[in-house]
């Protein structure tokens, strides 16, 4: 039994996701002629509040996408050390927009807005790069999972709103953030100019990531997206997948979330354990003490079938997710206590 932990993006299409796949309706999107493509960015459009949604094979695409709606070349825009935009995806920033980063050094990934307000550069100091964005990340990848919270979220809004700046959220895993939290899809919409969503991640779908925004900000994101390759033709077949899985596992997602709280609080009582970032949806990562080798962990753990992603320094992550069932879940709580260093 092949336990795969490294990530969500692992999971492929259930039966019933196949099917909706098989079964569905197309066209060609260049020309906007593709009837499932358009229901679903019209349903996650309105889930937001939003007036536009724009299919994109990536979230990363999506991103650079968001990123460069929001700058022109020369500009900067502010984001946390942990930030995807920044970590993980191929210097795009710098090499699809010319914008370069201000990292702010938050927690768990996650900014204040005074941090926020102190990382802009002045206006009318024409030697530095004009700041033009801040983006957030909900969940934090690096911050292993964790939610922001909305009333920080809101008072980094009202910066942006002062100094007259976009506001743009990777929401990669804001399903995630959504179920953990029970805030609404519409709470983010108002807050955020754009929001990208991936649905190829804790939803289970083969492709695919949604870039929601207002009207204006919109306007070119079609081109934009031409631009960066990533205009497709019948790719109804993908957001027919899309569609299936917001109906069937969004809710589920509380399951993962579950599983990764079990993980850690087996973690908890490991001696080869030093610390763990808390659990609040389905990404756990974790520090082994200095005796303990980062290689023999990992192979302790493939002799039992079971993946799971090195970070780094004796940091390691571990992802749950649509295709990890129960019977895996029970092994892999057993494989953890029996390791040793």
């Amino acid at each position: 039994m092949n336990i795969d932990l490294r990530s969500d993006t692992v999971t492929v299409p259930t039966p019933g996701m196949r099917e909706a796949m098989h079964h569905a309706v197309v066209g060609d999107d260049v020309y906007k002629e593709d009837e499932t493509v358009n229901r679903l960015e019209e349903r996650v459009a309105a889930m937001f509040g939003k007036k536009r949604a724009l299919f994109f094979p990536s979230g990363t695409m999506a991103n650079q996408a968001g990123i460069k709606l929001h700058t022109r070349p020369g500009e900067a825009l502010i984001c946390d050390k942990y930030g995807h935009v920044h970590n993980y995806e191929g210097g795009g920033i710098a090499f699809n927009s010319g914008v370069t980063t201000t990292l702010v050094d938050g927690h768990q990934g996650m900014f204040t807005a005074a941090q926020a307000e102190a990382a802009i550069h002045p206006p009318d100091f024409y030697h530095s790069p004009k700041t033009s964005l801040i983006t957030a990340e909900n969940t934090t990848n690096k911050g292993g999972g964790s939610c922001w919270n909305v009333d920080e979220l809101k008072a980094i809004r009202a910066v942006c709103e002062k100094h007259q700046l976009g506001y743009h959220l990777d929401g990669a895993r804001l399903w995630n953030a959504l179920v953990a939290t029970g805030e609404s899809p519409e709470t983010f919409g108002h807050m955020f100019d754009t929001i990208s969503v991936c649905l190829s991640k804790g939803l289970g779908c083969p492709v695919g990531s949604i870039l929601v925004g207002d009207e204006a900000i919109m306007e070119d994101a079609i081109r934009v997206r031409k631009v960066l390759g990533g205009g497709m033709r019948q790719i109804g077949i993908l957001a027919a997948a899309g569609m299936y899985a917001l109906d069937h596992h969004l809710e589920r997602l509380a399951e993962d979330h579950q599983k990764a709280s079990d993980i850690a609080s087996v973690l908890q009582s490991c001696a080869y354990v030093k610390n763990i970032v808390p659990v609040q949806t389905n990404i756990v990562i974790f520090e082994v003490n200095a005796d303990l080798d980062a290689n023999r962990l990992v192979n302790q753990l493939a002799e039992n079938n079971i993946r799971i992603s090195g970070m780094g320094e004796g940091k390691f992550r571990i992802v749950t997710h649509l295709d990890y069932t129960d019977d895996k879940h029970e092994i892999v709580l057993k494989t953890l206590k029996t390791i040793h260093s």
